[in-house]
């Protein structure tokens, strides 16, 4: 009777090499164009991912998540009218078996601890190529957390600079390294174009960089930065 059993048993497990089933993702992004995008980024990669839905209005993507249980959610920091942060933790709340994964032009180390504070398996970086993104979700179905190499290596300097005792201008003051940056070039008269060109960023990042900033300092505007970071000795 057990030799019967255990016959059954090997004669329904999937093979060792069985192909894995493609990730199943819902896409959720503000911009109808980022969706459009993204279906013809991965269609290459149909083998290892399979979009089963999208949406632009972020309150959908929760019913969206019930009704089509995904596997992951790829989701934009930023969305119309709402935070993706607050998504991500309203997701992972109430789908313990949906993962979200970030994917995002904010290259902000801040961004990124927010997001693996509110839950998330991933954070990458729109920069990343259709074959490394399905890479990236098939490790995350394993358990990974996965994080954009960018932001991996500037963060591993982060710790290993606050361990030994280096800060950046303002770090006592909440400020990023990147945003220290920002700040450094504001104060010297560049630009939001300039500073982008200076640091090989978009001029989207920067802004969303300086709404950092001005959140931290309490100020309201550039000239106020400014002020408060030669008023506090950040720069001179």
């Amino acid at each position: 009777m057990t030799n019967s059993a255990e016959s059954a048993a090997e004669s329904t497990a999937a093979p060792a090499d069985a192909p894995r089933a493609p990730v199943a993702i819902l896409l959720v992004d503000d911009h109808q164009v980022v969706l459009d995008g993204l279906r013809s980024m991965l269609a290459s990669q149909s083998e290892r991912v399979q979009i089963v839905g999208s949406t632009t209005n972020a309150d959908d993507a929760l019913g969206l998540a019930g009704e089509l249980k995904p596997d992951v959610v790829l989701l934009d920091v930023r969305l119309k009218g709402s935070s993706g942060l607050d998504l991500c933790r309203q997701i992972v709340e109430q789908f313990a078996n949906v993962k979200v994964v970030f994917f995002t032009v904010y290259d902000d180390e801040q961004y990124l601890y927010q997001a693996l504070r509110m839950g998330a398996s991933g954070f990458l970086l729109k920069t990343t190529t259709a074959p490394e993104l399905a890479d990236h979700l098939q490790r995350v179905m394993e358990g990974e957390v996965a994080v954009d190499p960018a932001l991996a290596g500037r963060v591993a300097m982060t710790a290993a600079r606050l361990q030994s005792g280096e800060f950046w201008p303002g770090a006592h003051l909440g400020l990023t390294q990147r945003e220290s940056e920002v700040l450094g070039l504001m104060v010297r008269g560049l630009s939001n174009r300039a500073v982008a060109q200076r640091l090989y960023i978009g001029e989207e990042t920067v802004k969303s960089h300086t709404q950092g900033i001005y959140r931290k300092l309490e100020v309201q505007d550039r000239a106020q930065a400014i002020a408060t970071a030669l008023r506090e000795g950040i720069f001179h």
